[in-house]
């Protein structure tokens, strides 16, 4: 049992003080603000569901702000997963919402940021409405300057958008350093008022940057970036030999062929373990859990079947998303095919952060499995990876970056579906 020792125990809390950047969220001294004005801590606390035969009216807005803050959260990480060097702030997300399953056991804590994704959405969706007049009326000054350049209709357009332009950049900067919330959109005169206070009493910059970092603190971005960073590094170096192997025919000579049948053998073993894997590195967030296959091993057997039916779930759903590299859609709507790629990756990882908690679980208590049930998943296990490495070879002649599929593996890696472009 001394591999375990390693693994954190499975618990409710989610922020650990020995991380660091939790420590500097724990430790630092919060700033002083006028209780009137500063960030309310209650925006980055999910309120309990209140009972609805209590409080119908009550429970009816928890589901509605609950579902609005998920469909929120889930367009904003699409679109942040389309962008290059970001999209390690997605799979960061990913990998903190698996290793919150492992940690706890518990599905219901897979989804960091659901706290603060309705206020998330209400800051798009109000910045989206406010600049429906400024496109209006863009729209209206492009017509002018078509039908009549240089006129006087024309420059009264100019002068009308650009005031416009002016007067609705100063409405979202006061509504954002309010704390963004729907009346701060919705109510412009009551924005200027709080202006007119804030520089009164000679604090507006204080206030508006406190509400903004304190905002942006609890996103977690670095914290993100930099577990998605390490988590797509480590799954990375355990695919890629294997991987080049399996791409390495290109003709039909034995030799090639040899090595790619060696490939895939590879690609079967490692995408055995990868997924619990990474999900022990999510659970520990150290980089050196990629290496402690002995400690994944070791936790096989004590839950063969829950680890099976991640491994199913896991390649049963990343398969059809090779669907979507066959033609890939220009940069600016790629936001459309991550979405596709983020709704069936997050239930394979959480299901596989379940399982590895179930096996730590298990573990602690000293209950391996039967050998049946261990023999049984094993050889289940082998012909379902074997089939999914078939058929991923043919993926290279389908996809848009030909061989730079086989290298992509987005159950894995980026939930993005143009990492790699090797050529055919």
């Amino acid at each position: 049992m001394s591999d375990l020792a390693t693994i954190e125990p499975a618990t409710d809390d989610i922020l650990i003080a020995d991380r660091p950047e939790t420590a500097e969220l724990l430790d630092s001294p919060p700033e002083q603000v006028r209780p009137s004005v500063a960030f309310r801590n209650k925006w980055g606390k999910l309120p309990p569901f209140p009972r609805p035969w209590r409080h119908p009216l009550r429970a009816i807005g928890w589901i509605i702000r609950t579902l609005f803050g998920l469909v929120s959260l889930t367009l904003l990480l699409a679109v942040v997963a389309a962008v290059p060097i970001l999209n390690f702030i997605a799979l960061g997300y990913l990998l903190e919402a698996e290793g919150r399953v492992a940690r706890t056991g518990k599905l219901r804590r897979s989804l960091p940021l659901l706290n603060l994704a309705p206020r998330i959405g209400t800051i798009a969706l109000g910045i989206w409405i406010c600049l429906l007049p400024l496109r209006f009326i863009g729209s209206m000054t492009s017509d002018a300057a078509i039908i009549d350049p240089g006129s006087a209709i024309d420059g009264r357009m100019r002068a009308l958008a650009l005031i416009a332009w002016a007067v609705l950049t100063v409405h979202i900067c006061l509504a954002l350093a309010r704390g963004g919330s729907p009346s701060c959109f919705l109510r412009p005169i009551r924005n200027f008022r709080w202006l007119r206070s804030r520089l009164r009493d000679g604090d507006y910059f204080a206030v508006a940057a406190t509400n903004i970092r304190q905002f942006v603190r609890r996103l977690r971005i670095r914290h993100h970036f930099w577990l998605g960073l390490r988590g797509f590094v480590g799954a990375f170096l355990w695919l890629l030999p294997p991987t080049i192997l399996y791409a390495a025919v290109d003709r039909s000579d034995p030799g090639p062929i040899i090595i790619s049948v060696l490939g895939g053998l590879g690609l079967v073993i490692v995408f055995g373990w990868v997924p619990f894997l990474q999900a022990h590195f999510a659970a520990t967030e150290r980089i050196g859990a990629f290496r402690e296959l002995k400690t994944v091993r070791t936790l096989f057997r004590y839950a063969p079947l829950s680890w099976l039916l991640a491994l199913v779930l896991v390649y049963a759903l990343a398969l059809p998303l090779y669907l979507f590299k066959v033609a890939l859609p220009p940069q600016d709507a790629m936001w459309g095919i991550t979405l596709v790629f983020l709704v069936s990756i997050f239930p394979a990882r959480m299901v596989t952060g379940w399982a590895y908690a179930q096996a730590v679980r298990r573990a602690r208590e000293d209950r391996p499995a039967h050998w049946t049930f261990r023999w049984g998943a094993r050889l289940a296990a082998v012909p379902l990876l074997a089939a999914y490495v078939f058929i991923l070879y043919f993926t290279q002649f389908i996809g848009a970056h030909g061989k730079g599929v086989l290298y992509e593996h987005h159950a894995f890696l980026l939930p993005w579906p143009a990492f790699l472009s090797l050529g055919s």
